[in-house]
């Protein structure tokens, strides 16, 4: 019963193509657009619903790509739109006729034909050129052979790093997959091996080279069973001028300018600020103009947001470098009025002492010259030198407060001091040698860093 149901159906299946064949042909033959008799009998009993081989295996389906032009490359959203030609070639046993020339159809008479149901894996969007008319190719061979062209525009993902953007290289890929005829029907395969895509040698990008490419054959695995799928690889390497007269020269030339700062005069304090800040403006200025060009919600770290980054830093660094210079002048400055305090200090010491002895000396002489009878005055003399020393109960006291309040004052002046001789081990003598220091530590540092940068991401 299930077999004669299913045969039913089958036939149904046959006789409804058979109708809709015929009235196609009588449509045509209303129209005025009478078939050759050459097609009138390859047509005759064709059903382009059923493939080629229904009963007798797979029908092998070879394919060949002309890759027109690629127009765009797409950073943001990440893929590529290229105008191809392609080109597919399988044999139906049912198109065999006699003779030794091939037929070349008129494109609309795809319709009568069973074509593969050939699509395009990772396509954003697709259409087929159709002016004048639908760019497309039918024909058929004695052998029964059949050539099937496109000229198709197509937007395909391409999955990009851009770790080391722009010095990057970047793999994208062309993937032809069957739709609907899974491995047991159709079996795809390149014609030519890697020969069987051409155009790409006379391809000329705005941006990019094309360095290699090559053709792989897979299997697509779904949950409906295996399908046969063809891979082109093509690989992309960017063309870093641009980038280097548009975003690494002027950022080079920005630090070198900061440099400019070291040659003022430390007391130009307008200058040395402007020079400073105005280089830290234009570089944020420069970083900012980089990313409008990439995702804003791209995570990678890009090379050139690494040399930016280190532009920056060099910038911001002369900047800082030029505000401890000034602030050295300053406490150089103080250093010296306190030395002098110092130096005054001692001279009033040395003065002191010089007339002390002087006086002592001169008191001494006086008392060898007056006579002996003279000597009850030392007694009271004493007596006002010893009293201050030798406290009396009817003379006030000194308070207890002044002396814990020196105490502490001692305190904090010895911590200060302490402070300062740890400090005096970086002291620098003069100001003005950090201007020399930095003239040769921030040239040098800054060959050295472009060196290790670009050995980097050139050549690992």
């Amino acid at each position: 019963m299930a077999f004669s149901v299913s045969g039913g159906t089958v036939f149904t299946i046959l006789l409804i193509s058979r109708l809709l064949e015929n009235s196609l042909l009588n449509a045509e033959v209303k129209e005025g657009e009478i078939l050759p008799p050459t097609i009138q009998r390859l047509m005759k009993g064709y059903n382009k619903y059923l493939r080629p081989f229904f009963d007798n295996g797979p029908v092998t389906v070879g394919m060949s790509l002309d890759i027109a032009s690629i127009d765009t490359i797409s950073e943001i959203n990440m893929d590529y739109t290229a105008t191809i030609f392609l080109r597919q070639r399988w044999t139906d046993e049912r198109l065999v006729f006699e003779g030794n020339k091939s037929l070349s159809l008129d494109g609309r008479l795809v319709e009568l034909l069973w074509v593969p149901d050939t699509f395009i894996v990772d396509s954003k969007k697709s259409f087929l050129h159709d002016i004048t008319v639908e760019n497309r190719l039918i024909r058929i061979f004695p052998n029964g052979t059949v050539l099937y062209a496109l000229r198709i525009t197509t937007t395909v993902a391409c999955n990009m790093d851009l770790t080391k953007y722009p010095m990057d290289k970047q793999t994208c890929t062309l993937q032809l997959e069957s739709w609907g005829y899974n491995i047991n029907d159709v079996m795809f395969y390149w014609t030519r091996g890697n020969e069987s895509v051409s155009g790409l040698d006379t391809l000329q990008l705005a941006q990019y080279t094309v360095e290699d490419h090559y053709t792989s054959v897979s299997e697509a695995v779904y949950e409906t069973g295996n399908y046969p799928k063809l891979v082109f690889h093509f690989e992309l390497k960017r063309s870093i001028l641009y980038f280097i007269l548009e975003t690494y020269v002027p950022s080079s030339l920005l630090v070198v300018l900061s440099w400019v700062s070291f040659w003022i005069s430390l007391s130009s304090v307008p200058a040395r600020i402007c020079i400073g800040v105005t280089t830290v403006l234009t570089m944020t200025t420069l970083m900012m103009g980089a990313r409008t060009s990439l995702p804003n919600a791209n995570c990678f770290i890009k090379a050139i947001d690494v040399y930016l980054g280190i532009c920056f830093s060099f910038i911001f660094g002369a900047l800082i470098e030029y505000a401890v210079a000034h602030f050295c002048t300053l406490t150089h400055a103080d250093a010296h009025m306190l030395m002098y305090g110092h130096h005054m200090h001692d001279f009033d010491d040395e003065m002191n002492g010089i007339v002390t002895t002087i006086s002592t000396h001169a008191s001494r002489a006086k008392r060898r010259k007056e006579p002996a009878a003279t000597p009850a005055p030392a007694p009271a003399s004493l007596e006002l030198t010893v009293s201050p020393s030798s406290p009396s109960g009817s003379e006030p006291k000194p308070e207890a407060s002044p002396p814990e309040r020196t105490n502490w004052c001692i305190t904090v002046l010895a911590i200060v001091r302490k402070v300062l001789r740890f400090i005096s081990c970086c002291h620098i003598e003069n100001p003005h040698h950090i201007d020399n220091y930095s003239r040769v530590t921030f040239p040098l540092s800054f060959v050295i860093v472009n060196l290790l940068y670009w050995t980097y991401y050139l050549y690992f």
